[in-house]
């Protein structure tokens, strides 16, 4: 499992990067501007269709399904994957098409702070991504084959080569203004996101399809993915809910809030959802083995494990925030004013970056338990509860509010679902993890304080040299937050860093066994 969490993770990693360059490119060519807020408010429409299909747990909800049916025999595992995929295909195509013609009145539903123009040019942007669904759906069927087959390498690099071809959609296309990228959207879901899914399936162990309309895990699949499909929780709605109520507030929000959650985002997919991407499997293994003993283990080691990296990483970059904003976005039409904006927003959000690290891996927990329900209807009633939290937020203190509104969100959501757990499952699951969660806290507040001291240590001028400056404040930070941090854990909490720094190299072993000995 660890090593399937460094492959997912490494290629999440390089897609993130991908995806920081191709929001830097963006950035250098339209700053925070109104044809920057269309392009981000474009994706609102087409993800909801998606997560009105499960789409983003779609290969999640199928794995277990699909483990019980080719442990059966191959024949049949191949006959219910058969009759899953057309009905799919045959639904997102159709859902795609009345959407596609309903452009126009769905732009006014994804950014309804917008005036007519801004929305005509939206309505554009929107009928060029819309396809791109059919691609991502039907590939996120294929992928469920790869994860059952614990092939990872393949679904750890189609959101890179999904990012390179928007890069080059927009470079090669600038002269079109955003619609280069939606273009490159397009081509990079055919490509990234079922092409290579679908080679990696026929070569990686075969493909056979059948023309199969019913099974009779058909059905018991439908009530499955049901709550998944009627239940819109706030993890898949947050970033649509940020383009939504940005519009309400002042030109080139959406971008800054857009800007922000792409680099809040690089922990939470590096490690929550690779830990949980990785784990799932494992998960769905116990379940259907019956072995609850060692899923609620699997569980509590993937948490206390991602806890232990989320916590320490997102308050130190909220510590440097303004230098790494400046150092990747300021530069052509994203200008100085844009860059601390865009920053003040990265640091509301890491707030919560350990809450989504939490509830990836415990929301896997209740999917691997055949449970899509109870997340389902708790992210409902949260996602109601904080639509006139979002509204308000937004009118009256704008994206600051927006941001602000998402942290709430998501701590609510993750309380909830943690509560119900413990009332339906017990408490093993997080057992020993509320005490390691406060000894993590006080290293990290302890290491922070020579962070901060080399953070303004930094030869270099902002104003003068402002990108040699930041990079420097960054590296200077970071190393020293790393080493004391290192050293702190070591001493105070060797079991929780144990798994990481035995991995780093004879450092990292030699400070746990200078522990070891002292004990």
């Amino acid at each position: 499992m660890g090593l399937a969490a460094v492959i997912v993770g490494g290629g999440i990693l390089l897609s993130r990067f991908m995806g920081l360059f191709r929001d830097k490119l963006i950035s250098l060519l339209f700053g925070a501007t109104r044809e920057s807020d269309l392009y981000f408010a474009a994706f609102v429409i087409p993800d909801i269709i998606n997560y009105m299909l499960a789409g983003g747990y779609f290969s999640i909800t199928l794995i277990p399904f699909l483990t019980k049916y080719f442990e059966e025999s191959e024949e049949e595992g191949w006959r219910f994957f058969s009759t899953v995929f057309l009905w799919v295909s045959v639904a997102i195509c159709a859902i795609t098409a009345v959407a596609f013609f309903s452009a126009s009145r769905l732009a006014d539903l994804a950014a309804p702070g917008l005036d007519p123009h801004s929305l005509s040019r939206l309505a554009y942007f929107l009928r060029i991504i819309l396809p791109a669904q059919i691609f991502f759906l039907c590939g996120s069927c294929l992928t469920g084959i790869l994860f059952m087959r614990k092939q990872f390498f393949v679904p750890a690099v189609v959101s890179i080569v999904y990012n390179l071809l928007i890069i080059v959609g927009g470079v090669l296309l600038r002269s079109k203004g955003m619609a280069g990228f939606c273009w490159g959207v397009l081509a990079g879901s055919f490509i990234g996101n079922f092409l290579l899914p679908l080679l990696a399936v026929k070569f990686g162990g075969g493909l056979r399809l059948r023309w199969s309309i019913f099974h009779p895990g058909l059905k018991k699949y439908i009530l499955v993915a049901l709550p998944l499909m009627i239940g819109q929780s706030i993890t898949v709605l947050d970033q649509q809910f940020m383009r939504i109520f940005g519009s309400f507030a002042e030109v080139g929000a959406i971008s800054w809030l857009s800007y922000a959650r792409r680099i809040m985002m690089v922990p939470v997919s590096v490690v929550a959802q690779a830990a949980g991407m990785a784990s799932f499997p494992f998960m769905a293994d116990l379940y259907v083995k019956g072995d609850f003993p060692r899923l609620y283990r699997t569980i509590r080691s993937a948490l206390q494990n991602v806890m232990t990296l989320l916590i320490p990483v997102c308050l130190w970059m909220m510590l440097v925030a303004q230098p790494t904003i400046r150092l990747i976005f300021q530069e052509g039409r994203f200008g100085a004013s844009d860059a601390e904006m865009t920053a003040r927003l990265l640091q509301v959000l890491l707030v919560c970056v350990p809450c989504w690290g939490f509830q990836q891996v415990l929301g896997r927990g209740f999917y691997a338990k055949l449970d899509t329900l109870t997340p389902a209807v708790l992210g409902t009633i949260v996602t109601v509860l904080v639509i006139p939290l979002f509204y308000l937020l937004a009118i009256h203190t704008g994206a600051v509010g927006v941001a602000w509104a998402s942290v709430s969100a998501l701590l609510l959501y993750t309380v909830a679902m943690t509560a119900w757990w413990g009332i339906k499952w017990g408490g093993e699951a997080f057992a020993g993890l509320p005490a390691a969660t406060g000894k993590l806290l006080l290293v990290t507040g302890a290491a922070l304080l020579p962070a901060w001291t080399a953070l303004q240590a930094s030869p270099f001028d902002p104003h003068l040299s402002p990108h040699l400056a930041a990079f420097t404040q960054i590296v200077l930070s970071g190393v020293s937050f790393a080493i004391f941090f290192a050293f702190l854990s070591a001493r105070f909490v060797p079991d929780l860093a144990r798994p990481f720094l035995g991995r780093i190299g004879p450092i990292g072993r030699r400070l746990l066994r200078d522990r070891t000995v002292e004990n």
